[in-house]
């Protein structure tokens, strides 16, 4: 279950992070709230996640799924620059939270 709990962080890692970028576009004070519920809950969740694996795991991966999902979502939301360089260390960025759960 720790896993789902740290996958889980990561997703509402990554709403925060968009609704960073929605507030500083916006500033509205829907944008504020679902910043506070998206960072709270993947705290919460990477908090839950760590009762049962290791710190250093559990953050690397944690941030692994936020930075590289920020940087898909941007992609695919904001038409972010998609060049096969960028591409390439996003997969590096996630084949290494892979072969942490794997080695885990």
């Amino acid at each position: 279950m720790s896993w789902v709990y740290l996958v889980l962080a990561g997703i509402f890692e990554m709403i925060g992070v968009l609704m960073i970028n929605s507030l500083h576009k916006n500033r509205n004070w829907q944008s504020l709230i679902m910043l506070l519920i998206g960072f709270g809950a993947s705290f919460l969740f990477l908090a839950l996640a760590m009762e049962e694996l290791p710190m250093g795991t559990a953050y690397a991966i944690w941030t692994g799924i936020g930075a590289s999902g920020g940087a898909i979502l941007g992609i695919v939301l904001y038409g972010e620059q998609k060049g096969w360089k960028r591409l390439l260390f996003i997969s590096m960025v996630l084949g290494a939270a892979i072969g942490l759960k794997l080695v885990s």
